[in-house]
């Protein structure tokens, strides 16, 4: 008798203070794939704020005004990866990984006025 409500009170325990020890590894998973997902303000600030500047209006070296591109994501990534042909515009694919690049152009989409 004494053993089961000492195993009562320890399993009670257990719920009380947070279930099992699943639920605390997926959020730790969760949280440690979303710290590792590229920052695409900062890619900015390190790659793209020399020419188009910190609110991508600068149009410095005769780079486009980002504020106004109309460009889709798919067309950005391509530029940002590729280059502009006749232009100073240099291909990052080189130096940026595929989720690298995506997260600057979809960071770059949040400069449009």
């Amino acid at each position: 008798m004494k053993k089961s409500i000492i195993f009562l009170a320890v399993a009670a325990f257990i719920v009380a203070c947070g279930g099992t020890s699943e639920d605390k590894t997926s959020t730790s998973t969760a949280v440690t794939a979303s710290a590792d997902a590229p920052d695409g303000q900062k890619l900015y600030k390190t790659y793209c704020v020399t020419c188009h500047g910190l609110n991508g209006d600068m149009q410095g070296n005769g780079a486009i005004d980002l504020t106004k591109s109309a460009l889709s994501l798919d067309e950005r990534i391509k530029v940002i990866s590729e280059g502009r042909t006749g232009t100073v515009m240099v291909g990052f694919k080189t130096l940026l990984d595929e989720a690298k690049v995506k997260a600057l152009a979809e960071y770059v989409e949040k400069l449009r006025k």
